[in-house]
């Protein structure tokens, strides 16, 4: 830094004082580096709202625009379309909502009972979520919705366990 002629007195710095080594946020002692699945309930449910909305409020304009196209343009048009995609997004984050708010319950209280973090609670997680928001259609809707959470749950485990498998099996057949 001698020698330079500096743009501002406050720019004069030694750049060894820059390097990060640390990282740069303090832990409660005793406390995680990652999140567990009770601070990523949070954020899964409040994101599957957001989606549902976001989803349901293009349903609702495709719905709104077919049921409408023999209208004119005008007020009572846009007023029917936009009601469309209201109704439509509050009845889509409230699924989604609903079906998030679920399954982080279950992965919680999964995990604290088995005292693990790993696949098998959500897996579990899923199935049991799929089975309690189907329940109102008798034993076949409970068992089709556990079908449902059962199989989502379980591509979600095997694509993010899909390198560490797959090293596993090249590790095999050698």
């Amino acid at each position: 830094v001698t020698g330079m002629n500096p743009l501002s007195p406050y720019l004069n710095v030694d750049p060894r004082y820059l390097v990060q080594d640390t990282d740069e946020f303090i832990l409660p002692t005793g406390a995680n580096t990652t999140r567990g699945r009770f601070e990523l309930a949070f954020f899964t449910i409040g994101g599957c709202c957001m989606t549902g909305a976001a989803f349901g409020a293009m349903n609702g304009l495709r719905l709104g625009l077919k049921e409408t196209q023999n209208m004119a343009w005008s007020k009572p048009r846009h007023v029917q379309i936009l009601n469309m995609v209201t109704r439509q997004g509050a009845l889509w984050a409230n699924t989604l909502g609903s079906l998030a708010l679920l399954y982080s319950a279950f992965g919680v209280v999964i995990e604290k009972t088995r005292g693990a973090e790993d696949d098998l609670n959500t897996i579990g997680a899923g199935t049991m979520t799929g089975m309690l928001y189907k329940c109102t259609g008798g034993l076949r809707g409970v068992a089709r919705g556990g079908l449902a959470g059962l199989t989502l749950t379980s591509l979600y485990a095997l694509y993010n366990n899909w390198e560490h498998m797959k090293g596993s099996w090249i590790q095999q057949s050698l």
